[in-house]
């Protein structure tokens, strides 16, 4: 197996014959997975609470995560330095996380989530060169200053008629995306040593104490026969798709492309999350906010050119 720098220095003409590699279908599926489930959540948080939600969801995914990782590779044990990493990546990027991504979307419309977030590879990009995984470049720059302004027009888009309720969501899904940056370069961080199978459990299961304690009272106060058997497939779903499958395919390629690198691919999470969102729920985005995300994904594409 080649080392991520490996793999990142191989020459562009090796790669010149390819349409599409293996790498970047599995990435456009994870793309696919995370933009279409912010309309599946939403559609099960009209029946769950969402701290109820998200404190079942986490615990079924820690559990199918540990089952996975206990039957692929086994325990082992970690250096204590590298098992304290793994304790912090999984509070940041899991239980500070759900709980931003839960509520915020409970208090702000799918599309608007999608769209908040496509910020996350720019933002990644700028702090894996300020923490000297990522180098600083000038299109990285020049990237932020179309990105920034795009995601104030994504918030500020409804004006007067943006109630406290929605703000506060808003700026909760932008903390979801901080939180995602962070993880993202805190993989990287963590070197070739382990694989991403073993990454996205151990940071998993070391994050859902947290989110299950969050929620455990809404979770005891939940009125189970109030709850169709569509809420209880989308939870089943976003636990064990979005959270293992998707978290498992994008630790593998941080791990070989580099955080920056395969961040890019999240611009395409709002694209698919704007479309299913008009789809299924009839949320048609505003003027402003397609053009907040015209710019943010111009910024990203900008940010990315050598």
């Amino acid at each position: 197996m080649s080392s991520p720098s490996t793999t990142a220095a191989a020459p562009a003409s090796a790669d010149a014959p390819r349409v599409i590699s293996l790498s970047d279908l599995a990435l456009v599926l994870v793309v696919i997975i995370w933009g279409t489930n912010y309309t599946v959540v939403k559609e099960a948080l009209g029946s769950f609470p969402p701290l109820a939600f998200m404190a079942l969801r986490f615990a079924i995914a820690a559990a199918a995560m540990a089952v996975v990782l206990h039957t692929r590779e086994g325990w082992k044990p970690l250096p204590r330095s590298t098992l304290l990493k793994l304790v912090g990546l999984g509070f940041v990027g899991n239980t500070l996380y759900q709980l931003c991504f839960i509520l915020g979307l409970s208090h702000t419309t799918a599309a608007n989530s999608g769209m908040l977030t496509s910020g996350t590879p720019v933002l990644t990009a700028l702090l894996g060169a300020a923490l000297g995984v990522d180098r600083l470049r000038k299109p990285l720059a020049m990237g932020l200053a179309l990105a920034v302004p795009g995601m104030l027009l994504i918030v500020s888009a409804r004006g007067p008629e943006l109630d406290a309720a929605t703000r506060q969501g808003d700026f909760l899904i932008l903390g979801a995306s901080l939180c995602w940056a962070l993880y993202t370069v805190g993989i990287r961080s963590l070197g070739a040593e382990l694989s991403a199978l073993r990454i996205t459990a151990l940071t998993m299961i070391t994050g859902a104490p947290g989110v299950i304690l969050m929620g455990l009272p809404s979770v005891m106060e939940l009125k189970v026969e109030s709850i169709g058997p569509g809420a209880w497939s989308g939870l089943v779903y976003s636990a064990l798709i979005p959270l293992v499958l998707a978290y498992v395919v994008w630790s593998r390629s941080v791990q070989a492309v580099g955080s920056s690198r395969t961040a890019i691919y999240n611009s395409g999470t709002p694209v698919v999350a704007a479309v299913t969102a008009w789809l299924v729920r009839g949320e048609q985005p505003t003027g402003l906010q397609i053009a907040g995300a015209v710019l943010v994904i111009c910024g990203v594409l900008v940010s990315r050119r050598r």
